[in-house]
């Protein structure tokens, strides 16, 4: 029953920092690996706040669910981590401009995380082909 898997592969997201894809196509689901609020044209932070690094790691998502064959429409699935648990309204604001269809994405947000490149947010998210 398993089915191929394929990576999937921007350059309008960030490359990948380590030993992964950016996303894995895999039984009609995309499972996209956590991103950073990296802009890809820069390869720096988008900027000094969780809610602009976390608008940017969306936009990644997006640009990398785009490349898939899908859209953030179809996100099922979504992880927000933290390094400061008190950003959650924050980000939680930049996460609600993206997500505005009747059926919200699936969701857990933790915090107290140390995140690479002294990031304040990464999400990662599972979408629907």
């Amino acid at each position: 029953m398993s089915e191929k898997m394929e990576a999937v592969a921007t350059s309008e997201a960030p490359a990948a920092l380590g030993a992964y894809s950016q996303a894995v196509k895999a039984n009609g689901f995309v499972f996209v690996s956590g991103q950073l609020g990296i802009d890809p044209a820069t390869g720096e932070l988008a900027g000094d706040t969780a809610g602009e690094q976390a608008a940017q790691a969306l936009k990644n998502i997006k640009c990398i669910l785009d490349t898939a064959g899908t859209g953030i429409e179809h996100v099922c699935r979504a992880t927000i981590y933290l390094k400061n648990v008190e950003d959650f309204k924050e980000v939680d604001a930049r996460y609600a401009e993206v997500f505005i269809g009747s059926v919200k994405p699936a969701r857990v947000a933790i915090g107290g995380n140390d995140i690479p490149k002294g990031a304040l947010v990464e999400i990662d998210a599972i979408a629907v082909l």
